[in-house]
């Protein structure tokens, strides 16, 4: 594959891992404890693509108190458990990455333990092992664009030649920041949303991913 693209960072919930639905139900259920209604949807559409400090601080504007203590580490505890008994990789993932002749990574608002645990349980940690950042290497997450300036620069690649796969708006808006080239994946996510907030283009199927990274040239 010749192509101006040197570096594919990967976004890990609901690009690599089919893990929101089950990540947002978790949420949206201990929302509901605290007695806010609020659906698995919802969830969804309100908290995905965020780190978790930001859905903590919108959750407590919307319930007009802070959260309980501990309510952080309750929802990893429960989320973790439930990821790594459920979760799966997303289709045609797998012999996509295979496909791949340039160098790839992920970059996730997820911590690292969620990551591992994800893709572990999916079958896909191999393709990553040394290859993951974290919402804990850098100080801003996405929306900011530091996370994937950061990967670009462990990598050694100007921003320019990096490609970015994400799912969520905040994600999108952060690639677009970095001044990458955006690549919305809208399997689960309307491609509206994706084309709103910057994706360059969109596509639904990740087995069309080589082809398309191999048509920039």
């Amino acid at each position: 594959m010749r192509s101006r693209v040197q570096l594919v960072i990967f976004d890990c919930d609901g690009v690599l891992v089919d893990s929101e639905h089950i990540s947002s139900r978790v949420l949206a259920t201990m929302v509901r404890e605290l007695g806010l209604e609020v659906s698995t949807q919802q969830a969804l559409e309100t908290f995905v693509g965020r780190s978790m400090a930001q859905c903590c601080e919108m959750i407590a504007a919307r319930l007009g108190r802070a959260l309980p203590a501990g309510f952080e580490s309750e929802y990893q505890t429960r989320a973790h458990a439930a990821l790594a008994s459920e979760v799966t990789a997303v289709a045609g993932v797998e012999s996509a990455l295979d496909a791949l002749q340039i160098p790839y990574c992920v970059a996730s608002n997820g911590n690292l333990e969620k990551m591992t645990t994800t893709l572990r349980a999916s079958g896909l940690l191999a393709h990553f092992e040394g290859r993951l950042f974290s919402i804990a290497d850098v100080a801003r997450g996405k929306p900011a664009p530091d996370l994937f300036l950061h990967a670009a620069r462990a990598f050694g690649v100007a921003p320019s030649a990096c490609a970015v796969i994400e799912d969520s708006p905040p994600g999108v808006v952060a690639g677009v920041a970095a001044a990458m080239t955006v690549f919305g994946y809208c399997a689960f996510t309307p491609a509206q949303r994706l084309i709103d907030a910057g994706a360059h283009c969109t596509f639904e199927r990740m087995a069309d991913l080589p082809r398309l990274l191999s048509g920039m040239v």
